[in-house]
């Protein structure tokens, strides 16, 4: 169980950095296209290809970690991509993180730890025939229940001529996008269990591929919604619903159980909370800063700069770090999807 955390945590890490680097590595690129001229120009940048195998290398560690342990298991680890993120950001960026993000940090690592101990003593699973067809019209009707809600409130702000789309239309994007996002490793995982129960090694690629459309489209429509709405809010709702999709679906359909013992239960169950938490902390912190009493924002806001002033002395004696190397903690989840932009 272990080995599989380590392997989630290391492909959640390579997913995630490896976009900011394409993403630093676009910003002297021009827009990608089919052109061999630009095909080239992006395979000669370090930079951009770095990001691309490290992306391409996660994809390939989830896959691996998803036929070796349970998705209830394997998504809400995943989450901590964004702390990881963050950690990387902090010593690598040289970005200043505040004490929420690093309480976001903590929590997530703590989950991550509960996770593991609650994990390691669950019981084996089987897929259940019966509960695939529901598990399909479940998501179905959700989707259906999601887009009809959208359209009312879509309806209602062309009526009202408001130009700016209300949090409900943000939240249901969010809550679309993590849905296809928890299926898609859903659905990874079914296929290593066909396999094993007996069923053709084709299911296999055959999961796989569907997994990947419903990655595909769940960045589809978190695109629609970080295009016209908040990124803290789509981000949150998608990072949530991706937690709660993959635990459910694989207690529901999957056949994975609670572990038997009453302390391996609590671990995994805090656990689940812990990473949610945290998740959702280093996602907002930047918003929760600022409902904080004023005088413990002004020190926090000065205990971050000091840390911060002497952090860059001290590296500028070493390297003189890129100006352009820095990114705001609060905006990192949005930089991994939001599209690239053309350079001028």
């Amino acid at each position: 169980m272990w080995e599989s955390i380590c392997l989630t945590l290391m492909a959640t890490a390579g997913n995630n950095i490896g976009k900011v680097l394409q993403k630093k590595g676009t910003v002297i690129l021009p827009r990608l296209s089919f052109k061999l001229k630009v095909i080239r120009a992006y395979v000669l940048n370090k930079l951009w290809i770095i990001g691309f195998l490290m992306d391409i290398c996660g994809a390939v560690l989830m896959l691996r970690a998803l036929s070796q342990a349970p998705v209830s298991v394997i998504q809400p680890v995943s989450g901590c991509g964004l702390a990881i993120l963050c950690v990387f950001s902090h010593f690598y960026l040289k970005e200043v993180m505040n004490a929420l993000d690093w309480v976001g940090v903590a929590l997530a690592g703590a989950g991550t730890i509960g996770v593991g101990i609650g994990g390691d003593k669950q019981n084996g699973s089987t897929v259940s025939l019966f509960h695939l067809p529901l598990l399909g019209i479940s998501v179905a009707l959700l989707f259906a229940l999601l887009n009809t809600w959208l359209r009312i409130y879509k309806s209602r702000r062309q009526e009202q001529e408001l130009m700016h789309s209300e949090v409900i239309e943000e939240i249901i994007y969010g809550l679309e996008s993590g849905i296809l996002f928890g299926m898609a490793s859903v659905i990874s995982k079914m296929g290593f269990m066909f396999s094993e129960e007996g069923f053709s090694k084709i299911m296999v690629p055959i999961c796989i591929s569907i997994s990947i459309c419903c990655s595909a489209s769940g960045f589809v429509y978190q695109t629609r919604g970080l295009k016209h709405g908040r990124a803290i809010v789509v981000s949150t709702c998608a990072a949530v619903a991706s937690i709660i999709t993959g635990v459910l679906a694989g207690m529901l359909a999957l056949g994975e159980h609670m572990p038997s013992s009453p302390i391996a239960r609590v671990a995994l169950s805090l656990g689940w909370i812990f990473i949610t938490l945290g998740v959702i902390l280093l996602v907002s912190s930047a918003r929760l800063m600022a409902l904080l009493p004023r005088p413990l924002r002004r020190h926090l806001r000065r205990s971050n700069l000091e840390n911060h002033t002497l952090r860059r002395s001290g590296s500028l004696r070493i390297k003189d770090p890129s100006p352009s190397a820095v990114i705001h903690a609060s905006t990192l989840h949005h930089l991994i999807t939001s599209p690239s932009k053309e350079k001028a």
